[in-house]
């Protein structure tokens, strides 16, 4: 994980590769291309990005609010 120190605080970011691993997308999707499984995720389920130099970062604490919310929602089924 990529870690940027602050003045005042400090972010991690994932690349979409520490992303798939942090998900765990290789042992629950039988995708052939897990980029694949995250552009959806982002596209349909809202997963949090930003872009630095075109290059997709993804916080990791927008990621676990993210993952709570999902985990809220499957709940309220």
């Amino acid at each position: 994980m990529l870690r940027m120190d602050t003045n005042t605080n400090a972010s991690e970011l994932m690349t979409e590769a520490e992303l798939i691993e942090f998900l765990r997308i290789p042992i629950v999707s039988k995708a052939g291309n897990h980029s694949h499984v995250i552009q959806h995720l982002k596209r349909m389920r809202g997963l949090p990005c930003i872009h630095i130099s075109k290059q997709p970062l993804y916080p990791v604490s927008a990621i676990q609010a993210w993952i709570q919310r999902e985990v809220e929602r499957e709940a309220g089924r």
